[in-house]
């Protein structure tokens, strides 16, 4: 039975080109009809998947999590199931739900054909597969180039993150959920809806992306050497002294003047911001798991 899919490929993306190479090479032998279409302009990409939803049986996207973010709305829209080759540079989407970097895994796991539901982050009417960071973040993602990404993978992240943290200055907000209500002074506070961020932190130990919860990781040092003290623990999703977290289906955060919003990677809203969390929103192609 042949399996009808629409290829979209970041031909930006650090390995776009390689991507659509092995995934014609793959997929096609095993019974897949692929329809190939630049996705080189990620604000079109929505538009090009409800156009071609009478057409295919699925979408495969290779790029990063802010190409794929780009496409949520059309993917909600008509429901076709979401395949990921992951030719991004953090790539976090791919990694909370279990798919390798290896393209010839990746396209196998396509293949097989086992889907899972998941969840979606979504803020001030923009949708997050990952990710909403208030501070550092978004000053990371305004600054890091394009091009510099492409060369240097997650070590341009790395780099641009140290000079920012440098120059940031803690800010004032209040985050609230309908039980609870914090004043904390900060540098970053994070929202996931995956397990993953930034260049594969953790925001919590037990986090899922199906898990119908948003997490929240709020970092309150006064000076950047204080990172140095904090960093173990967010690598693995603990808490520490200089870290506040708390997880639930509705937040809100208020600040005193509006702070630009980074979902995935990209400048999208601002404060004051209203999160929640949708519950098995989208079906995606992953690894099948083991009990």
């Amino acid at each position: 039975m042949t399996q009808r899919s629409l290829l979209l490929v970041n031909p930006h993306a650090r390995r776009g080109l390689l991507a659509q190479r092995q995934a014609l090479q793959i997929l096609q032998p095993l019974g897949f009809e692929l329809i190939e279409v630049s996705a080189a302009a990620p604000q079109d990409l929505s538009d090009l998947i409800r156009r071609y939803k009478t057409e295919v049986d699925s979408v495969i996207i290779a790029s990063g999590d802010g190409t794929i973010n780009a496409a949520i709305e059309g993917l909600l829209e008509t429901q076709l199931p979401l395949g990921i080759l992951p030719v991004g540079t953090a790539n976090n989407l791919a990694r909370s739900l279990g798919i390798p970097s290896a393209l010839p895994e990746a396209c196998a796991i396509i293949a097989r054909g086992h889907l899972r539901s998941i969840d979606l982050g979504w803020v001030n009417g923009k949708y997050f597969f990952n990710v909403a960071g208030i501070g550092i973040s978004g000053e990371i993602n305004r600054t890091v180039s394009k091009r510099f990404k492409r060369h240097f993978g997650v070590l341009a992240y790395a780099f641009t993150a140290m000079q920012v943290l440098l120059r940031s200055r803690p800010f004032r907000a209040k985050i609230r959920t309908p039980t609870q209500t914090y004043s904390v002074k900060t540098i970053q506070i994070t929202i996931c809806n995956g397990r993953y961020y930034g260049s594969g932190l953790v925001v919590a130990e037990d986090a899922q992306i199906d898990d119908q919860r948003l997490d929240l990781y709020c970092i309150e040092i006064r000076h950047w050497w204080e990172m140095l003290r904090v960093l173990p623990a967010m690598l693995r999703g603990k808490t520490a002294q200089g870290i506040h977290t708390l997880q639930g289906q509705d937040i809100e955060i208020v600040t005193r003047k509006p702070r630009p919003i980074d979902t995935d990677g990209e400048l999208t809203t601002h404060t004051p911001a209203s999160f929640r969390v949708l519950p098995h929103a989208l079906r995606v192609f992953v690894p099948q798991r083991r009990d």
